[in-house]
């Protein structure tokens, strides 16, 4: 019996190796990964450049805590500064941290500025923004909310792709909207640029803060640096984590002039956050994820993932419902319970993917899949639908 809490129904598979885009299970059998520990693994696995910036960075100081300088975090924060709307970061050890930053941030602001009554955040159901108490409350999950007592207060929330209905949600209360420009968790819903453009209108008149969750989106995994560049517009706060430590816990708050400048000393803080290590291999795979061609070929690797599973969808009609998603954060509705296919893809098939909501098959590759990967991938998923059809049919004539 296991000593840990019994919070995840678990796999009994273990891995003990990687190597690109493949797992090795304990019994040395190969899994073709678009799982990437939930859109984790940016780089896969067995990256030199960033195992060799983590070795070097284990024979220096591992942590200082926030009261010294960083010089790891100094640059890691300049250069996400550089390459994005930002002007100041704040680094965390999760998605979870970076959100409950970007609501405290996005608060804060409208405090400094004389506006205290101003802290509802307008969010949307489908959203997943992490599990701590003031997260979950953000995302609205009713399942995710139920036994932890009264939800915290100070949300309101909506189904997304309705401008006039988020306007009518507005009053002098409300402090901000919070979205993910592509929900992973609720179903690999991508936003319209439409919607966003007009959420940052109503932010605009409204005096309100836009914040994206870029945590599962982001760090170029739509085939832009993030999300948001698709749209036009730049929000006033962006969390970030997942793919930004390529597998090494690491989370950021991103945010510009005035709203950053809010976050004086005493109103925000982290122990872990941006510790020499982890900022020494944040800065390693943002080497990697800026590099000349890098988000070119994620872009590309996008297309022709979403062009095979619509062939995968034309040739299974009656068991691909829709496609969704943007880039290699992809996604078909399908009809045979996802969890079940989930755990036949990885038992039968061995090709890792992730479940999402409203029955959705959610692929997240490392962002240096080839075109030759995802065809295997593919072909996996169209030969479990055979096996499931065949099944079917099995069940119908016993």
């Amino acid at each position: 019996m296991s000593a840990l809490y019994g919070t995840y129904a678990r796999s009994a598979l273990a891995f003990e190796r990687g190597e690109g885009v493949r797992l090795f299970a304990q019994d040395g059998r190969p899994y073709l990964d678009f799982h990437s520990g939930i859109a984790v693994n940016s780089l896969g696995y067995g990256d030199k450049h960033v195992i060799g910036a983590l070795q070097a960075a284990a024979e220096k100081v591992w942590h200082t805590s926030n009261v010294f300088t960083i010089p790891e975090q100094e640059k890691l924060g300049q250069r996400l500064v550089d390459a994005t709307f930002a002007d100041s970061v704040f680094f965390t050890n999760s998605g979870a941290e970076a959100v409950e930053c970007a609501i405290k941030t996005a608060r804060h602001y409208q405090f400094a500025k004389g506006q205290p009554e101003k802290v509802e955040i307008i969010a949307f159901t489908g959203s997943f923004h992490g599990r701590t108490l003031g997260t979950i409350a953000a995302g609205g999950n009713p399942s995710y909310l139920e036994g932890f007592g009264p939800a915290l207060p100070g949300f309101k929330h909506l189904a997304p792709g309705d401008l006039a209905a988020v306007e009518a949600l507005i009053t002098p209360q409300t402090c901000g909207i919070l979205i993910e420009p592509v929900q992973g968790e609720g179903g690999v819903t991508a936003m319209s640029t439409e919607f966003l453009r007009g959420l940052r209108a109503l932010c605009d008149q409204h005096d309100m803060v836009l914040i994206f969750d870029e945590v599962q989106c982001g760090y170029g995994r739509t085939g832009k640096f993030f999300a948001y560049e698709w749209t036009g517009i730049v929000p006033d706060v962006m969390a970030v984590a997942k793919g930004i430590g390529g597998g090494f816990p690491l989370g950021a708050c991103l945010a510009k002039g005035e709203v950053a400048k809010s976050m004086v000393p005493g109103t925000h803080g982290s122990t872990y956050g941006g510790n020499p290590l982890a900022c020494a291999v944040g800065n390693a795979v943002l080497d990697r994820i800026l590099s000349p061609g890098f988000i070119d070929h994620v872009e590309k690797m996008g297309q022709r993932l979403a062009w095979h599973l619509q062939q995968l969808q034309q040739r299974f009609p009656t068991l691909v419902v829709e496609q969704r998603g943007k880039g290699l954060i992809a996604g078909i509705k399908i009809t045979p319970p996802v969890r079940d296919f989930v755990a036949r893809l990885r038992d039968n098939h061995q090709l890792l993917a992730v479940a999402a909501g409203d029955n959705v098959l959610r692929l997240l590759p490392p962002l240096v899949v080839t075109e030759a990967d995802i065809e295997e991938a593919v072909g996996k998923i169209a030969d479990a639908f055979a096996a499931h059809e065949k099944d079917a049919a099995a069940s119908a004539t016993a």
